[in-house]
């Protein structure tokens, strides 16, 4: 057979998709962080985190392939490409990326069909929230927090995620630049000055603390900490780049924008 049979993924999100596809049969092994579906965490071994793999277990596998994300994890891409293995290395930053993500990984296993069907509903999904949104009266300004020390805003496909359920990402002119590193908010002030109406925390894997939030300097002048809009979305729902921040994290922040504009009405029926 001319298409991989042994594929290692070191990422959650093509290992979501395998399973999507009905391709499950080819994975031999998988990152510690999967989430999704929670049956592969039982069937598959785990042989990395996020930036570090245990290399030996990986060739153990004898993989035909080896799928890795990002530029966090070129080092690893760079031993086993060494070693002889044949690695893809995806590096997707928006909902468009993600979808050629998608598309690429069923070319891979001849699934094309299948992953033109799942982009498909994904699509559907993202339009009818961007018809729900459109019959809001107003958008609410969103700060999105990947990290809190230092303060990293949300990467590309989280302001457009903002965007489809009808509010705005306060820090959107950061949200294009595809490393971490780029998106950190060095004077915390500039958070009070962009005045969101709801702070929307994803501290990638560690718990969130609102409290440790609200105490910040001078936040009780933002209107989301004076109000009570302060809301955690886990990361492997949104941070994950893979169908899950469709599925699962765009619901959430639609929930999320929803009622904050019902208590916008509210509060303008009873001024």
């Amino acid at each position: 057979m001319l298409s991989p049979q042994r594929i290692v993924c070191l990422t959650t999100e093509t290992t979501e998709v395998l399973y999507l596809l009905g391709q499950q049969h080819r994975i031999a092994g998988i990152s510690g962080y999967t989430t999704r579906p929670t049956i592969a965490r039982r069937e598959k071994p785990r042989v990395s985190a996020y930036t570090s793999a245990n290399i030996a277990k990986v060739l153990a596998l004898q993989p035909d392939l080896v799928l890795t994300c990002t530029d966090l994890q070129a080092d690893i891409a760079a031993t086993l490409i060494k070693a002889g293995i044949e690695v893809h290395a995806f590096n997707q930053r928006t909902l468009d990326g993600i979808l050629r993500m998608i598309a690429t990984l069923g070319a891979l296993v001849d699934a094309s069909a299948q992953a033109q069907a799942l982009i498909a509903q994904l699509n559907q999904t993202m339009a009818e929230a961007h018809d729900s949104a459109s019959e809001l009266a107003a958008r609410p300004s969103i700060y999105f927090e990947e990290w809190d020390s230092p303060m990293i805003s949300g990467v590309g496909w989280v302001a457009e995620l903002i965007a489809l359920a009808g509010g705005h990402d306060c820090f959107a002119d950061l949200s294009a630049q595809a490393q971490a590193k780029h998106r950190i908010i060095a004077d915390a002030d500039e958070v009070i000055r962009r005045q969101p109406d709801i702070i929307i925390a994803s501290w990638c894997g560690k718990k969130f603390q609102p409290e440790q939030l609200m105490q910040r300097p001078g936040w009780q002048a933002i209107p989301a900490v004076r109000n009570g809009a302060i809301h955690e979305i886990k990361s492997a729902d949104i941070l994950q780049p893979g169908p899950s921040v469709i599925t699962h994290g765009l619901p959430q922040l639609q929930s999320i924008v929803r009622q904050w504009a019902a208590r916008q009405l509210f509060s303008k029926h009873w001024d």
